[in-house]
Formats: C-alpha cells, sequence, structure tokens
C-alpha cells in the first residue's frame, strides 16, 4: 500500500532523481525559468523553494547546506547574494508553474517555471525590447506597402 509516501518517481532511480532534480535547480537559479514537463516542475518546486527559504538567512550554515544540495559555488552565491535579498519578504511561492500546452512527439503537458519576482533590470528590458519589436514590426509593414507602392508605379510607367 502507497500510504502517506510523497513524492514523484518519474520511472528514474533514487540517484537520477536526486542528480535531475540538482541540475534542474541548478538551471533555474541561472536563468531564473525553465520548461519542463508538468510533473517535474512540480517536483522541482519541492526542491527549489526550501533552498529560496534557507538564502533568506545568510549564515555559514546555511551557505554549506545549499552547497550540499546544489554543488555550485556560483549559484549558492547568487542564491544567497541576489535572490535571498530579493524575496526576504516574500513568505513563500517563489515559483510559478505555468501550463504552456503539449509536447510535440508524445503529448507530455509541459510547463514554464519561473521566479515569481523577477528582476527589475529584466523587467524593463522585456519591456523595451517589446516596445523596440512592435516598432520595427511596424516600420517594416510601412516600408512593404511603401516597396509594393512602387513596384505598382513601375509596372504602370512600363506600360
Amino acid at each position: 500500500m502507497r500510504h502517506h509516501k510523497s513524492g514523484r518517481k518519474l520511472n528514474r532511480t533514487s540517484s537520477h532523481r536526486v542528480a535531475m532534480f540538482r541540475n534542474m535547480a541548478v538551471s533555474l537559479l541561472r536563468h531564473e525559468q525553465l520548461v519542463t514537463t508538468l510533473p517535474k516542475a512540480k517536483e522541482l518546486r519541492r526542491v527549489a523553494e526550501p533552498l529560496i527559504t534557507l538564502a533568506k538567512t545568510a549564515s555559514l550554515a546555511n551557505r554549506r547546506l545549499a552547497y550540499s544540495r546544489l554543488r555550485d559555488r556560483d549559484m549558492v552565491g547568487k542564491l544567497f547574494d541576489d535572490l535571498g535579498v530579493r524575496f526576504k519578504d516574500r513568505p513563500g511561492g517563489y515559483l510559478r508553474i505555468l501550463k504552456t500546452g503539449y509536447r510535440r512527439g508524445d503529448a507530455a503537458p509541459m510547463a514554464l517555471v519561473q521566479l515569481t519576482e523577477q528582476r527589475v533590470a529584466d523587467a524593463v528590458a522585456t519591456e523595451t525590447a517589446g516596445a523596440a519589436a512592435a516598432k520595427s514590426k511596424a516600420k517594416k509593414s510601412t516600408t512593404r506597402k511603401q516597396s509594393a507602392k512602387g513596384k505598382q508605379t513601375s509596372k504602370a510607367t512600363a506600360e
């Protein structure tokens, strides 16, 4: 009977699961978002959120605990110097899981996992990039219209 046994096995051995979630947690902390299958995303939340909670209290013991779980010095530094400070006032719920549809090959449900509070510079950069893309798209459409008009006039003069 499977009474009170938490966690998904995901058809992997325990060492493979530990390594996979360690790698996924490091990737999530490095890029601050990640695309994966929905069950893996839900399990990743159980790995990554306690790490951020650990980083909110910066101590040598907590750094050593985080290093034992991540095995990546750069990400432990980012976790304590950047993310721990960013989520200091938040009582939990550091990750957002957004369903993105189904994978083409096997129809597995996919999800985007991202940190809830993005960096201010990143948010501004995406807004400016979106505005710049919209301007360039509008510029391209007007140049296409002008070039189409130019072709029509050149055909008319040729006739």
